[in-house]
């Protein structure tokens, strides 16, 4: 969890082109908002993480950067495209967003703002991005691409564990394993 925050944290650094000293000389605080499907208590965990790997590398909640909440209960996508056109009329200089449904939220609400994606299994699949090599537009981040890297996962860990017979797996009800 905390890798994936990690990859966060590092594309929000690159895409605001903005550090810790600057934001003070200048007075702008850069904001992040940040999207989810989800209830603020159900992704309690991650936003945490979010902070605590921002905050390792000097950002600080308040102090040097702000951040715009927006989640939608899990009412749907509709819903989803409300939170990301306020995020759009703030002027936030990047939105976060939580996999694909508040990606895609995002990306019909802007051409303009970056968006850093996570937890996106196809986003090449989904239209978020033209490809993985190249994704143009403004939309970036982590793809979990679950299904296409399950074959080379198990490769990686058969030269790894040479002897390997038998490998278990577990998931949950209906994922997609092939």
């Amino acid at each position: 969890m905390r890798k994936n925050f990690l990859v966060f944290v590092l594309t929000t650094l690159f895409l605001t082109s903005v550090n810790p000293t600057h934001a003070q000389q200048t007075g702008k605080v850069p904001r992040i908002g940040f999207l989810g499907n989800s209830t603020a208590s159900g992704s309690a965990v991650l936003v945490e993480a979010f902070r605590q790997e921002l905050s390792k590398l000097g950002w600080i909640e308040g102090k040097n950067i702000t951040f715009e909440y927006r989640f939608a209960e899990n009412k749907g996508a509709e819903r989803l495209k409300e939170l990301a056109a306020d995020l759009v009329r703030l002027k936030v200089d990047l939105i976060v967003a939580i996999a694909g449904v508040s990606v895609l939220a995002a990306k019909s609400a802007t051409t303009t703002i970056p968006i850093v994606m996570t937890n996106v299994g196809d986003p090449v699949g989904e239209g978020l991005v033209a490809s993985l090599a190249r994704p143009g537009g403004n939309v970036t981040g982590f793809s979990t691409l679950a299904v296409e890297l399950n074959t080379k996962r198990l490769e990686i860990l058969k030269d790894a564990v040479p002897k390997l017979v038998r490998v278990g797996l577990l998931r949950l009800p209906g994922d997609s394993i092939t």
